[in-house]
């Protein structure tokens, strides 16, 4: 093949929203930047609508949708559940399970049966259903596996106490076994960091030498210095709202306690809290409802203009594959505090403060330095900012991409 040649690329992904959880930001990213690049892309997904850019077709396909927030857990008609891939999906979580991942990847195979000639690649996000492996037995394919399910899985039982809601988590993430199986299939492995494809080798067993890392861009036509407006003394940002535990979002909720007995602060959360969920409890039992603000849905503006009122961004995952948060403020030239959980010390690098994670004390510690220090905050926000421009672009991470499809297709042909 010509190094020049340009490529037919399909992306696949399962559940892909572009609002929230980094896949969605991925796949949006990605595609564009895949497109400028002059190759042809076109991307399969399942909902909700990853609102892709107007030149680059989508296929949607069809599926119960039962995690429609507008119309969550449905009871779907007798004629849906006549379909066999219908009734798998609405019996596995009608049981508590997630079969999303299998279901996507069966109908997704179906789907492309006949239109494999259109393309030279396939390109998984993280579905690794069986139904990928089949597609992968006629085209050259490859999968982003952004970090492994298993840690998800892990941290979030370890925190439970219940020997039932220990059983409801291991049935939720039942789905690992095929995804352990079906990653194994392939030659070559797109991953995010060098944390994360050491992680991935050693909990699914892969080969270190399948793996080719190629960190995210962050996109710097939406994240960036908004000039002319003040940063606030004391405000933080957190761009996390989710109960999820690998999130660290308790622990810097009784950081921001501890740092409230002697610092004026604020912290504002984009997104919104589950009802009646253990964040909304923590924050009540903490007393620090007066101190907490979540934003709810914004768009992209808004965003970024949070992150001009900041006077510093807060990482307090207890793990990330990635660290798009991290990435994403620094842009913005916000100085980061960030623990040190999975891949984000590679994100951060020596331009902002790392903590361990899961320790609220050395957490409160840091922020504290930061709002003494203007001179320290102004450092780091610089250091940030020229960071991201220096080592993550978008152009970068599809360039390397692009090397990944013509290792994967030249082997393909080997065989």
């Amino acid at each position: 093949m010509e190094e020049k040649e340009k490529l037919r690329i399909c992306l696949l992904s399962y559940r892909s929203n572009p609002h929230c959880g980094g896949q969605g930001v991925y796949l949006k990213n990605l595609s564009r930047a895949l497109k400028d690049l002059g190759h042809h892309v076109e991307v399969v997904s399942g909902p909700p609508d990853p609102l892709i850019d107007r030149d680059i077709p989508v296929h949607h396909i069809p599926c119960l949708d039962l995690y429609n927030e507008k119309d969550p857990f449905r009871i779907p008609t007798l004629k849906e559940l006549s379909d066999p891939v219908n009734l798998y999906e609405w019996l596995g979580v009608s049981t508590m399970g997630f079969p999303e991942p299998f279901t996507f990847g069966v109908r997704a195979c179906k789907f492309l049966k006949n239109k494999l000639n259109n393309y030279d690649i396939v390109h998984d996000n993280q579905c690794l259903s069986y139904g990928i492996w089949a597609i992968s037995r006629n085209i050259p394919t490859t999968a982003t596996i952004h970090h492994p399910i298993t840690i998800d899985r892990d941290i979030s039982i370890s925190t439970l106490s219940s020997l039932w809601k220990k059983a409801k988590q291991k049935r939720w993430f039942s789905f690992i076994g095929m995804q352990k199986r079906v990653a194994r299939a392939f030659s070559h492995i797109i991953t995010v960091s060098k944390c994360a494809g050491n992680d991935i080798s050693r909990e699914f067993d892969i080969p270190q030498s399948r793996f080719r890392i190629v960190p995210n861009g962050i996109n710097t036509d939406i994240f960036h210095p908004v000039p002319g407006i003040e940063r606030e003394k004391g405000r933080i940002i957190v761009t996390n709202s989710a109960d999820t535990p690998l999130k660290g979002l308790f622990y810097l909720f009784q950081a921001l306690a501890e740092i409230s007995k002697t610092r004026k602060v604020r912290l504002f959360v984009v997104g919104t809290p589950k009802k009646n969920g253990s964040v909304v409890k923590l924050i009540r039992t903490l007393g620090i409802g007066h101190l907490v603000t979540f934003t709810g849905r914004i768009n992209d503006d808004e965003f970024v203009r949070h992150y001009a009122r900041a006077a510093m961004a807060v990482v307090p995952s207890v793990y990330e594959g990635f660290g798009l948060p991290a990435g994403e403020a620094m842009a913005c030239g916000v100085p980061v505090i960030s623990t040190t959980g999975g891949a984000l010390p590679e994100v951060v690098g020596d331009a902002g403060i790392l903590v361990p994670p899961a320790n609220h004390l050395l957490l409160a510690e840091a922020v504290k330095s930061v709002i003494d220090s203007p001179e320290l905050a102004d450092k780091l926000g610089w250091e940030g900012y020229k960071r991201v421009q220096d080592n993550f672009t978008w152009k970068r991470a599809a360039e390397k991409t692009v090397e990944a499809y013509r290792e994967v297709i030249l082997d393909y042909r080997r065989i």
